[in-house]
C-alpha cells in the first residue's frame, strides 16, 4: 500500500473509532446512531440468515443494468455528438444543468411507458449516470492530438481502425472516470428509487426499518450500500491505476 494509501487508511480508520467511542459512551444517544460494531454485527447476522438475499440480488441487479446502459449509452451518445460540433454546442447548456431536473417527478410516466415493477427503477439510475458518461467521452476525445488523426489518414485508416487503433486507447483514462462517475450515480439512483418508490431492494428494506423503529437494521444496511460502493470503487480505481501506469501518466 502507498503512503497515500495509508494515510487514507488512518483517516477512515480513525473516524470510525471516534464515532464507535462517542456511541459507547453516551455522546451520541443509540436512539440517533448505533456503534459501528453493532452494525457490523447485526449486518453479519442479516446476511447470515439469508433475510435480505432477495433484496440484495435485486439492487444488485438494477444496479448492474442501469450501469451498462449508461455507460453504453453514455459512450455512443457521446461518441455521435463530439463528431456534430454544432449539435454539440447547442446541447451542452442542457448537458450543465442536466442534474438540477427531478427525475423522481416523471415516475408515474416510466411506469405508463414501462410498468410497474423493476423497468423504472433501472431507467432513474440509468439517468443519473448516463450524462456522466456523454461528458466523460467528450473530454476524452478533445485531448485526442490532431497530429494523430492526420497520421492516420495520412496512413488511409477507416473509421474503425482508427477508432480502435487511436481514439479509443489515447481517451481511455478520461472514459474510465466516466465509467467511474457512471457507477457511482447509478447506484444513488437505484437506491434512491428503491427508497422512495419501489415495494423491494435495499432501498426498501432501509426505508421499511426507518419507518419501523429499527435502527439496528437500517444501519446495517447502510453498512452494506457503503461497503459494495468502497469495493466497486476500490476495484475501479486499481484498474484505473494499472491503465495510467500503462500509460505512463
Amino acid at each position: 500500500m502507498t503512503r497515500l494509501g495509508w494515510i487514507r487508511f488512518g483517516i477512515v480508520g480513525g473516524a470510525i473509532v471516534l464515532l464507535e467511542l462517542m456511541c459507547r459512551f453516551g455522546v451520541i444517544g443509540r436512539r440517533v446512531l448505533i456503534p459501528p460494531s453493532d452494525m457490523a454485527v447485526q449486518l453479519w447476522n442479516l446476511l447470515r440468515s439469508g433475510r435480505i438475499n432477495n433484496d440484495l440480488s435485486e439492487t444488485l441487479l438494477n444496479v448492474a443494468a442501469s450501469i451498462a446502459l449508461a455507460v453504453a449509452v453514455g459512450f455512443a451518445v457521446g461518441s455521435v455528438i463530439h463528431a456534430l460540433p454544432r449539435v454539440r454546442r447547442a446541447i451542452e447548456p442542457f448537458l450543465a444543468s442536466y442534474y438540477a431536473l427531478p427525475f423522481f417527478a416523471f415516475y408515474p410516466v416510466f411506469i405508463v411507458l414501462f410498468g410497474i415493477g423493476r423497468m423504472p427503477i433501472i431507467v432513474i439510475g440509468f439517468l443519473f449516470g448516463v450524462v456522466a458518461m456523454v461528458i466523460a467521452t467528450f473530454n476524452g476525445f478533445d485531448r485526442i492530438p490532431r497530429a494523430l488523426v492526420r497520421t492516420a489518414r495520412a496512413y488511409r485508416m477507416g473509421p474503425v481502425e482508427t477508432a480502435l487503433k487511436i481514439k479509443l486507447p489515447y481517451a481511455a483514462p478520461f472514459l474510465f472516470t466516466g465509467v467511474k462517475l457512471a457507477v457511482a450515480y447509478s447506484f444513488i439512483g437505484v437506491i434512491a428509487a428503491e427508497f422512495i418508490l419501489a415495494s423491494s431492494g435495499l432501498g426498501y428494506s432501509i426505508a421499511y426499518a426507518f419507518n419501523n423503529f429499527d435502527n439496528r437494521t437500517m444501519y446495517a444496511l447502510m453498512l452494506l450500500v457503503i461497503v459494495l460502493v468502497t469495493v466497486v470503487n476500490a476495484l475501479l480505481h486499481v484498474g484505473e491505476a494499472r491503465l495510467m501506469r500503462r500509460r505512463g501518466l
